[in-house]
């Protein structure tokens, strides 16, 4: 199965273009290389998808027909991201919550704080 076809059908992203353009942009990686949306996927792989600055990593585990529901997720891919990568996803989280209510959208300069905050 193609990979961008697979990152879909598991619900890591919402849509097959978004899928297709991760891959494209680089953002997703098998064996740490950068992969193309045409890729073949292999079970037992681990496919590592850049989300802003957290790095998810899944475990290939079978090949769905076509796009799952949330609760068959776990049947085809195990998740094996770093527990600092999900401590860093956390700490975004808290980040985002302090500011405060009716103060509109995070500016630029918000973003590349945050950035700077939780690079590795």
């Amino acid at each position: 199965m193609r990979v961008d076809k697979y990152l879909w059908a598991i619900r890591v992203f919402k849509t097959r273009s978004m899928s297709s353009q991760h891959c494209r942009e680089g953002k997703v990686y098998v064996d740490e290389k950068a992969v193309k949306p045409a890729r073949e996927m292999k079970l037992g792989e681990v496919v590592e998808v850049r989300k802003g600055a957290v790095r998810f990593r899944y475990e290939v585990l079978s090949f769905p027909r076509s796009r799952v529901g949330a609760a068959l997720v776990p049947d085809h891919v195990r998740d094996v991201t770093k527990p600092e990568e999900l401590e860093k996803l956390e700490m975004i989280r808290l980040a985002q919550q302090d500011r405060p209510k009716g103060v509109g959208r995070p500016t630029k300069r918000d973003r590349r704080d945050w950035e700077k905050a939780f690079k590795s």
